[in-house]
């Protein structure tokens, strides 16, 4: 059942694409050009944050602020801002910031509004590749690309034998414990992008996408545009996916069901 009514919908999926136009002007106008780089974590291993990561956030909030004054945010950059109303945002301004350090053009940015803590309606837009991706209703998600829109679908008929496989660990799985998962990396022949994987999984691209250690701002924006898309996204334990963490994406129940017990002994 839907959490929103279908004029909610209506009213919030117009104003997030609004808001993926703006954005797109915005970097173009403002952020194409040289930035400053920083690391978080100061030596102590690599995550970087950019100028453009905050410069990206701060319009995000200000955008949401002189329109929904009262709403929650929550933001990579700059924490939560609390209040009161059951609506809430959730943000990463650069999703793949190491990709927008080396120019490589699959960076996004990524939004969802959520209703009582749950993911709603979610935007997953890539300023160089012109091109976003939302959903507008509880099973309907679209890509526009250069100005033109079109319905997106998983691709519901893949099987383990043909399936398309995408796959990331980034160090939180030891090389021991990616030995006990050999069936996953013996198909691990398309590359994974961050939040461009999620993207074209939904659009039938790819079949199952697996990706660990995913914060909220990381997943919520992409879980309602995947299964507005008739995606299966949970844990690896096969739970909630809007606790984060270790996520994988199928294309069909019999799918997820294999690929979730293949990864048992590492989830």
């Amino acid at each position: 059942m839907s959490l929103l009514k279908s004029s909610e919908y209506k009213v919030y999926s117009k104003f997030i694409e609004n808001l993926a136009k703006k954005l797109t002007k915005f970097y173009y106008l403002k952020l194409n050009r040289p930035f400053k780089v920083t690391n978080k974590l100061k030596g102590n291993g690599y995550d970087p944050v950019t100028s453009a990561d905050k410069a990206f956030e701060k319009f995000i909030r200000n955008e949401i602020k002189k329109k929904f004054p009262n709403h929650q945010v929550i933001g990579e950059e700059f924490g939560f801002k609390k209040s009161k109303s059951d609506y809430s945002w959730v943000i990463d301004p650069i999703d793949g910031t190491r990709s927008f350090v080396i120019g490589n053009p699959t960076w996004s940015n990524l939004i969802s509004l959520n209703f009582k803590g749950n993911p709603v309606i979610g935007l997953a837009n890539f300023p160089v590749l012109k091109k976003y991706y939302l959903n507008t209703s509880l099973n309907s998600s679209y890509v526009s690309e250069n100005g033109k829109k079109r319905k997106i679908k998983v691709n519901r008929r893949s099987t383990f034998s043909n399936m398309k496989l995408s796959a990331a660990f980034h160090g939180s799985l030891s090389l021991n414990q990616q030995k006990k998962i050999p069936q996953i990396l013996n198909r691990m022949q398309f590359p994974c992008s961050d939040a461009l994987s999620y993207s074209h999984f939904a659009e039938g691209k790819l079949d199952i996408v697996i990706q660990c250690g995913n914060k909220i701002w990381d997943i919520h924006p992409l879980i309602p545009i995947i299964r507005a898309s008739g995606g299966i996204v949970t844990t690896w334990k096969n739970e909630d996916p809007k606790k984060a963490g270790d996520i994988i994406c199928s294309a069909n129940k019999t799918l997820h069901a294999k690929i979730i017990k293949i990864l048992k002994p590492v989830s």
